[in-house]
């Protein structure tokens, strides 16, 4: 379960402080690659409930976040313009870029070296299976559109690895739209 903070908290991870585990995780000699090799269909109905009820909280954090207003964001057509938080789906993982708001209200300054937009942007890896948690977890502010992310896939992909990118994208947009997350593609200005 992830603790309801931003990503400076602590975050857990099936009741293992992800702080302990990474301190501890070099020293014992453990990996941290996680096994995949069980399917969704192997689930338990007591697994499939616990999902259930995971995904529906998350719908239930995400609804603090207002409705996207499409007037505000299709005639975006760059990842550089967007403002809401964005994915970049790999094949193995998924990198969140979130933007927080500037907390200054004062227009002086405004992305100068002393209020650099780049020191309010977060940058992070997320493993497969704790998308849902990430989503969730993002602040209302950095949601000025409203609730709708902007998703692209991996620049250079090996040839080989097209196949994964692919299928971790459209398993990515079936979960945000589960989430009640409207998916936009900026470059080529339409909804997913």
């Amino acid at each position: 379960m992830v603790v309801k903070a931003w990503y400076a908290g602590v975050v857990r991870a099936r009741g293992i402080s992800l702080a302990v585990l990474l301190a501890v995780a070099p020293v014992a000699g453990v990996s941290l690659m996680g096994c995949h090799a069980h399917s969704a269909s192997a689930a338990t109905p007591q697994q499939k409930a616990d999902q259930r009820a995971e995904l529906e909280d998350q719908r239930e954090q995400l609804q603090q976040i207002p409705v996207s207003s499409k007037d505000r964001y299709m005639a975006i057509h760059s990842f550089e313009s967007w403002e809401n938080p964005y994915l970049t789906v790999q094949a193995n993982m998924v990198e969140l870029h979130v933007t927080r708001a500037d907390s200054n209200p004062s227009t002086i300054g405004v992305g100068g070296m002393f209020r650099p937009e780049a020191a309010r942007r977060v940058e992070l890896n997320i493993a497969d299976g704790q998308l849902g948690d990430a989503v969730a977890a993002i602040p209302a502010d950095a949601w000025p559109y409203g609730r709708v992310v902007a998703v692209e896939e991996a620049h250079h992909t090996p040839a080989n690895a097209e196949p994964m990118v692919r299928r971790n994208l459209e398993k990515t947009i079936a979960l945000l739209n589960d989430l009640g997350v409207q998916v936009y593609d900026p470059t080529e200005g339409k909804l997913e």
